[in-house]
């Protein structure tokens, strides 16, 4: 600047000389329009012109000149060369910088950069290998490319080149690197960056850019304790020192840590941003506090951040993580504005109250907004295929995903893999399997689900062990899955090596292995263990407060389950619409009427919870099996939708109790018009009713009607295990090894309950045989020989567990209650609704089931 007033003193007549220099030099080399040349250079004459005006303001020449060492050729071809590149003609910067006679590192540094910026690392790289002479700016353009592309450990090998080439970094350099730190990244390292930032002074509140990168990098790393010593030492913290310390916290699960900061942040005077209330309603979410999550929405309101987009999202995914999908649809309505994350957000909420036409909907009109298409929820439209088990519906999706490009996304490739295996398309899942770019613990995990899912426990378990053979760590998802398959086998042995398979991998502490242990253990017949589990859970949400929930309902202790569900209140946590499940089941599996419909009239009135199907299904289960069919019938009519087949199998059941049958004919008239039936339960169980009203012509019509269908009954059968070893039994099974002894220890049992006062109970068997061909065929349900067969090859006193795949007959229950009393055993059999457990002649269900 210096030198250019000079010359307008000096050479006040060389103005015109300086126009034709311009013109050809300067603006002509940039191949500017000739209009736009003339008016560039008049503008610049009349600058020149104006000595109270300081060039400086508009031209950017003179500090280029005195950068360059006052290398007029340099300058303007290092001006060209950024213009090109920023234009993204990349070829032409790069051969004019070949043209260059004199170039200098200012020059080096902006191809680089520009290589940079278009991914081409490997120019970039050869500039920067071949520079005999490199500044702090050139190491760490480079660093800058390893840091953002996750390359950290090559970040931190060229921070020390550069150190050791005794190039001091700046405090660029250290807000460059410091934030591509992960938790893969060793401690040590971030350690030694923090010394050596520390020794050039970039700690204090002059760089507080640096002292908010450096609480980052200790988040991600997990050291929480060092990001909050560095927090403590800083004097004059702003919003980004308080944000970056509440989202480390939030990630780490230190919930309440974050809220307290947040209050601190408040009493500081400093003002919240929308980074700030996105962190904190996260640490809501996972406290699961409904009222401090509203009392922050109504904050973001004063504050005017609920109308930003991610503050909004927040909000959204709060209201849709606490079931209200009430509250979700409407704040999504009163967003002024919204994106691809918003829909995607409803879009969930939707799906996890099984409205999935809403979400469908949603996802059509999500189309037609111009978002990418990347962008779209496919994994959430696949978990609806696959929990609709519509194969059609996910082909549909999985097209759109190649359209989109986005099947190469790693959740909707894994999605992709749950929905083919849940569809029982295992050669379809298989191969998208192989197919992924990455087979992580999540892939792995989904393969198994959809075996599980789909009844393929065994081949589950196999595949969890090939996962440990591919030296791939297990999350609490694939115990989840993994210790679903164990209940299903009611394996207590084998459940409990997974548990201590558990313990050795380090996730007991996990809410949701340890929650998955209680569902375990309570599945297994277990209910002592499944407590203690719960009791020495260091941490307890809602999830495990619901295992516990269902636990004592699927064991038919009603007032346990209400217990836990009260003190689960007491606790500070929030029920959510599986906790009313629970003590709706419990309530259902006991006949507590009064309470169940006090719990479910305060769903909506007091938690604020939309009543979903299987809320419903259960209130219809409970009033039903009470005989009270006019409450019943007017709740189906009060319903926000159609009733489906387990609605309609749950009344048929009750009035088979109850000999409505009436009721029951028009259940079945229900049932028969079907599309589609999961199986010959609602035949069988009208076949029953007609056979004890000894309506014989009745039975063989639905019998007809069955077989014209094509569907088949399901066969009765029970296991046991015994010595590691499944024993599987049907019904009139002499196929078994032990076979002779069974049938006697069968015959001897028999004997002594008749002593008892046993009488057998016909009512159970439908075929149009003699009553003393009744009785004999009762004797060999597939239950009491495994039964049988445990008493013959366990001790004495040893607790019996036997699973069956239907519902218990009546005449079994009251056999097997007698059975105890005699073996003075505990026996407990699982059936497909409920534990029973038998002990000295009595049942844990009070003969109410």
């Amino acid at each position: 600047v210096q030198s250019r007033n000079q010359f307008q003193q000096e050479e006040p007549n060389k103005i015109s000389s300086l126009a034709a220099y311009l013109m050809k030099r300067y603006y002509c080399k940039a191949k500017a329009n000739a209009n736009e040349v003339r008016s560039k250079t008049f503008a610049t004459l009349r600058q020149l012109r104006q000595p109270s005006r300081p060039l400086y303001l508009d031209t950017r020449i003179d500090a280029r000149i005195i950068k360059t060492g006052f290398d007029t050729d340099t300058c303007r071809s290092n001006f060209i060369v950024e213009n090109l590149l920023r234009r993204g003609q990349v070829s032409a910067a790069r051969n004019l910088y070949d043209e260059m006679p004199h170039k200098n590192t200012v020059s080096t540094n902006t191809m680089i950069s520009g290589y940079i910026k278009t991914g081409d690392l490997s120019s970039a790289r050869d500039l920067f290998d071949a520079m005999p002479h490199r500044t702090v700016v050139t190491w760490t353009i480079l660093m800058g490319w390893y840091a953002r592309n996750d390359h950290f450990h090559e970040a931190f090998k060229l921070f020390r080149q550069m150190c050791s080439s005794c190039t001091l970094p700046d405090y660029v350099t250290f807000t460059t690197l410091l934030p591509a730190c992960t938790d893969a990244v060793p401690q040590d390292v971030v350690g030694q960056v923090h010394a050596f930032a520390i020794k050039l002074g970039f700690d204090t509140n002059l760089f507080l850019t640096v002292c908010n990168v450096l609480i980052k990098s200790y988040c991600e790393i997990g050291r929480l304790d060092l990001a909050y010593l560095v927090f403590e030492e800083i004097l004059d913290k702003d919003s980004v020192t308080f944000n970056t310390l509440i989202t480390g916290y939030e990630k780490h699960g230190l919930y309440m840590e974050a809220i307290h900061l947040f209050l601190q942040m408040r009493q500081s005077g400093h003002k919240p941003s929308d980074f700030t209330f996105s962190g904190v309603l996260k640490a809501v979410v996972g406290l699961h506090d409904f009222p401090l999550g509203q009392q922050l929405h109504g904050l973001s309101l004063t504050t005017g951040f609920s109308r930003d987009a991610s503050v909004g999202n927040q909000i959204l995914d709060f209201y849709s993580k606490h079931d209200c999908v009430l509250e979700t649809w409407n704040f999504f309505n009163e967003m002024p504005e919204f994106d691809f994350v918003s829909y995607n957000v409803v879009i969930s909420c939707y799906s996890q109250a099984e409205k999935y036409d809403k979400s469908l909907t949603l996802f059509r009109g999500m189309q037609c907004m111009g978002f990418d298409r990347r962008n779209f929820p496919f994994a959430t439209v696949l978990s609806i295929a696959a929990n609709l088990s519509s194969l059609q519906m996910g082909r549909q999706v999985h097209c759109q995903a190649i359209l989109a490009t986005a099947d190469s996304i790693l959740h909707v490739g894994n999605s992709l893999v749950d929905m083919y295996a849940r569809c029982e398309m295992f050669k379809e899942a298989e191969f998208i399997f192989k197919s992924l770019s990455q087979q992580s613990t999540v892939s792995w995990t989904a393969l198994i689900s959809g075996l599980v899912h789909t009844g393929l426990h065994e081949a589950g378990l196999k595949l969890f062990t090939k996962m440990r053979g591919a030296n791939l760590r297990a999350d609490q998802s694939t115990f989840a899955t993994v210790l679903k398959a164990c209940a299903s086998f009611a394996s207590l042995l084998l459940g409990k090596q997974l548990h201590g398979f558990i313990i050795r991998s380090g996730n007991l502490e996990n809410v949701f292995s340890g929650s998955g242990l209680v569902d375990m253990y309570a599945k297994c017949g277990s209910i002592k263990d499944a407590v203690q589990v719960f009791a020495e859970m260091p941490d307890r949400n809602a999830v495990s407060w619901n295992a516990l929930i269902s636990a004592y309902a699927d064991n038919g202790d009603g007032e346990a389950a209400i217990g836990a569900f009260t003190t689960m209140m007491q606790s500070g946590l929030q029920p959510d619409s599986v906790s009313i499940l629970g003590v709706l089941t419990a309530c259902s599996h006991c006949g507590l009427v009064e309470q169940g419909t006090e719990y479910f009239q305060a769903m909506s009135t007091i938690y604020g919870i939309t009543p979903t199907r299987k809320h419903y299904a259960c209130m219809l289960d409970l009033l039903g099996r009470n005989g009270r069919f006019t409450e019943a019938e007017k709740l189906m009519d009060e319903m926000p939708f159609e009733a489906d087949e387990i609605m309609w199998s749950s009344v048929l059941n009750s009035c088979r109790i109850h000999k409505n049958h009436s009721l029951a004919e028009r259940a079945a008239e229900k049932l028969f018009s079907m599309e589609k039936l999961r199986d010959a339960a609602a035949y069988v169980s009208m076949s029953n009713i007609y056979a004890a009203a000894g309506k014989w012509e009745s039975v063989r019509h639905v019998k007809k009607a069955m077989r014209e269908r094509g569907i088949k009954k399901v066969p009765a059968y029970s296991w046991v295990e015994v010595n590691h070893k499944i024993h599987l039994f049907s019904s009139n099974d002499h196929t078994h090894p032990k076979g002779d002894e069974i049938v006697r220890k069968i015959n001897e049992l028999t004997a002594e309950i008749e002593r008892e006062g046993y009488k057998p109970d016909t009512s159970s068997v439908v075929q149009d045989i003699d009553e003393q061909m009744k009785i004999e065929s009762l004797k060999y349900h597939s239950e009491r020989l495994a039964v049988a067969f445990a008493l013959i090859s366990t001790p004495e006193g040893c607790p019996i567990v036997v699973m069956k795949n239907l519902r218990a007959c009546r005449d079994c229950h009251a056999a097997i209650k007698l059975i105890s009393k005699i073996v003075k055993r505990e026996i407990t059999v699982r059936d497909s609704s409920r534990f029973h457990h038998f002990s000295k002649g009595v049942c844990s269900c009070g003969d109410y089931w």
